[in-house]
């Protein structure tokens, strides 16, 4: 039995980078080490929901603005902490923010979008238009 030696090449190497599944996923760390939450969409037959984590944050920490069927959601936090003692003073300052967009499709109705913080959940429900609603229908036989 022969044992041949086989030469590894650096092209199927980066070829086989290029299609794995980490290639193309979004990255959930920003600029600065800011964390971007993760975000679930679902669609219904009368509506979509959009949910997205963000534990730690507060109701008014959040922006959501709609221009154009672009939704986007937005956050700024900044906190300071001053302690002063008698020899010295400590101050701490930190600051993240992020901003998710998401287009709407022209099924979805603007006027009616309702948002929640519960939980550490944001929660977004956009309604559909009724000529867009898939509602289940009976057909009768005849």
């Amino acid at each position: 039995m022969t044992l041949l030696k086989r030469k590894e090449s650096i092209f199927p190497s980066v070829w086989n980078d290029f299609f794995t599944d980490d290639f193309f996923k979004t990255p959930s760390v920003a600029q600065a080490g800011t964390t971007i939450p993760a975000v679930n969409v679902k669609e219904t037959p009368v509506s979509y929901t959009i949910e997205m984590s963000a534990a730690g944050l507060k109701k008014d920490d959040f922006n959501i603005n709609l221009d154009r069927n672009i939704l986007t959601i937005s956050s700024e936090v900044e906190d300071k902490h001053v302690e002063e003692k008698e020899n010295y003073t400590r101050r701490e300052f930190s600051y993240s923010s992020f901003e998710r967009s998401f287009a709407l499709p022209d099924a979805a109705s603007t006027d009616d979008i309702v948002a929640k913080y519960e939980d550490g959940i944001l929660t977004i429900e956009i309604p559909k238009k009724e000529e867009a609603k898939q509602l289940p229908k009976t057909i009768e036989i005849k």
